[in-house]
């Protein structure tokens, strides 16, 4: 415990911490398809509260043959396990695991980055080194002018791994740098020197320093961000014909199909427009919105409902990023190219 934190604060924090770990797993009972999403939620509360065994056994819940739903993504939630593992004693479990996820060289970037940066932390350079590079090669092909953002945190855990090991730029470093939005280069805020700044007299130092660690942070909290967009209610036609058809009155929100599709692009386009990040569109079903209804204690017919059952399927994991590219399915269903369809200019 950092000696500035008092204890009573200390406790207060974990058992908040405990508390919405809690919530999680009771929502996760109540939504059995987004379990997964909700318990890891949970597993990383427990963490954070220094109750880490207890988040190794959600993550073995996870991972059991007996689970009610194989995982979706058992190599992310093994990643997340090694790295937990490690932070209380078991290295040698934790390395097993870890060696594991390599192996089986994951399509997904988030393993990745999860494995590489625990070997970081333990200062094992040269290994999250040759991690975040098997990843690069496995999942950016020669000549990536714009990866996906998904890939940015392998692009941005390389060059850091790299200038702390003191490697020289390469093509990836490049391009690392070219995708940051952080308002200070990348070299800065990875330059291992940084840290002997924190314990300057100098006003002007600590001032500078002051500045690089709030762009850092500034990355950081756009990057937590993304799991919970800006989430617009999406229905397709055959729920919402049967959302009407229950309930009549929402009619007035929903005027036709047609234009319940053209009114969701607009809106999209001016949350955009005017700076909003990380937008994204939810589909909803009659059934699970009578569920969250009753969940609520409220009418399904009640207009008001709607954004919140939007906002609850986005931190639900239920998100679909907008705007798709120009070549992939519009977001509407119709099978025809966003770029074709609702992305038309």
């Amino acid at each position: 415990m950092r000696p500035e934190k008092p204890a009573a604060a200390a406790d207060h924090v974990d058992a908040d911490h405990i508390a919405e770990a809690a919530r999680l797993e009771r929502t996760a009972g109540l939504y059995p398809e987004d379990a997964e999403h909700l318990l890891l939620q949970a597993a990383a509360h427990l963490e954070l509260a220094g109750a880490r065994d207890r988040a190794t056994a959600l993550y073995d819940r996870l991972l059991s043959a007996d689970a009610e739903r194989p995982p979706a993504a058992p190599l992310l939630i093994r990643a997340l396990k090694a790295a937990n593992l490690w932070e209380y004693g078991h290295e040698a479990e934790a390395r097993a695991i870890i060696e594991g996820v390599r192996t089986a060289a994951p399509r997904d970037p988030a393993p990745w980055v999860i494995v590489a940066e625990s070997l970081e932390s333990h200062d094992e350079l040269e290994q999250a080194h040759a991690t975040l590079t098997e990843a690069a090669t496995l999942l950016l092909p020669a000549g990536t002018q714009n990866p996906p953002h998904a890939t940015h945190p392998l692009l941005f855990g390389r060059h850091r791994v790299r200038r702390l090991l003191g490697a020289d730029h390469d093509a990836w470093d490049a391009l690392a740098d070219r995708i940051s939005t952080a308002r200070v280069p990348l070299d800065e805020l990875h330059d291992p020197k940084r840290i002997w700044s924190l314990g300057s007299e100098n006003p002007a130092e600590l001032r500078a320093e002051i500045t690089r660690l709030q762009a850092e942070l500034g990355s950081y909290r756009e990057a937590l961000s993304r799991p919970f967009p800006v989430a617009i209610l999406h229905w397709p036609e055959p729920e919402l014909t049967e959302l009407l058809t229950a309930y009549p009155s929402l009619t007035a929100e929903y005027p036709s199909h047609a234009a319940h599709l053209a009114t969701i692009e607009s809106s999209l386009r001016e949350l955009s427009a005017s700076g909003t990040p990380n937008l994204g569109i939810v589909t909803g079903t009659v059934p699970s919105y009578e569920a969250f209804a009753a969940s609520e204690s409220t009418s399904p017919a009640d207009p008001d409902l709607l954004p919140q059952y939007a906002t609850t399927l986005a931190a639900r994991g239920r998100a679909v990023p907008w705007p798709p590219e120009g070549a992939e399915g519009c977001w509407c269903g119709s099978g025809v190219a966003y770029g074709r369809c609702h992305g038309v200019q």
